[in-house]
């Protein structure tokens, strides 16, 4: 902290012996919580969780298990708990938590978990949530994990990570982003697909100017085994829109519980509860 702290002083023409006494009569000074800047080994998550989990390539036609949950934000006792739990637990090739990661947008929040979530023996994998985009946090989720929309395959099933978050924008009509979420969701060439955000679509957060184009883009998917979301902190599963599509939402950290998702078939999928 002394090192970028002199290096501000400096930047405002003040003398150094001026810092240090200010630096040894209050520790309290810091830099702004909107400074997303972090080390290397805090950037690109994202990437880096996407090259381990392809160092363990799925055969195609082989079951898919993965950890679901989401809302991790300031509960971070819950978090090392929820490690240690994961980690007990065969058969299950990565993590998602979908959004929230923080609580106030803030870098160190990030950091803060994935000090924890880096403990697991799979790779995690994220979504971006409303609480992440408070102030400079979208900048800083991008830094530390990556972009707010992406895809990839692991065995056979893409997974299409998402930003639903449209109250964050003021409703602006664009998010999410269905120029991106429709040729994902077209896609012919796997078996499979998952979709996950952090705010589900019938939810008040939930762009109302998207909502139908949205529904009715994963009801046309004939590959779609659901939709999953979190942003409610419990655990819930059905078909709002009785229209065929199941939609999946997790319990956030604090409930001390989480979901371990099997996919096979075509949709035939099972979900599981975990208390930890």
């Amino acid at each position: 902290m002394l090192l970028p702290l002199l290096f501000s002083y400096r930047r405002l023409g003040l003398p150094l012996v001026a810092a240090g006494a200010l630096l040894s009569g209050c520790e309290l000074l810091e830099f702004s919580p909107n400074d997303h800047r972090s080390p290397n080994d805090k950037q690109d998550l994202t990437a880096k969780n996407l090259a381990a989990l392809a160092a363990t390539p799925l055969p195609a036609g082989d079951t898919l298990r993965f950890v679901y949950t989401g809302d991790s934000q300031r509960f971070y006792n819950d978090a090392k708990d929820l490690v240690a739990s994961v980690n007990r637990q065969t058969g299950v090739q990565f993590m998602i938590v979908a959004g929230d990661i923080s609580d106030f947008g803030m870098a160190r929040e990030m950091w803060w978990v994935d000090d924890h979530l880096r403990n697991l023996k799979i790779p995690y994998l994220t979504v971006i949530g409303n609480h992440d985009q408070v102030g400079n946090g979208r900048e800083a989720y991008k830094a530390i994990f990556g972009p707010l929309n992406y895809s990839f395959v692991y065995g056979d099933t893409k997974f299409i990570m998402t930003d639903t978050n449209g109250r964050e924008y003021n409703f602006n009509g664009k998010i999410p982003d269905m120029n991106w979420v429709r040729p994902q969701l077209q896609d012919a060439s796997v078996r499979r697909h998952v979709i996950i955000s952090h705010v589900p679509p019938q939810d008040d957060d939930f762009d109302p100017a998207v909502r139908d184009a949205y529904a009715q883009a994963l009801r046309e998917d004939p590959r779609l085994v659901f939709e999953m979301n979190a942003h409610r902190h419990s655990f819930s599963v059905g078909q709002p829109f009785n229209d065929g599509v199941t939609y999946v939402n997790s319990y956030a950290f604090e409930r001390r519980k989480y979901l371990i998702v099997t996919v096979w078939g075509d949709k035939e999928f099972r979900l599981k509860e975990v208390s930890f």
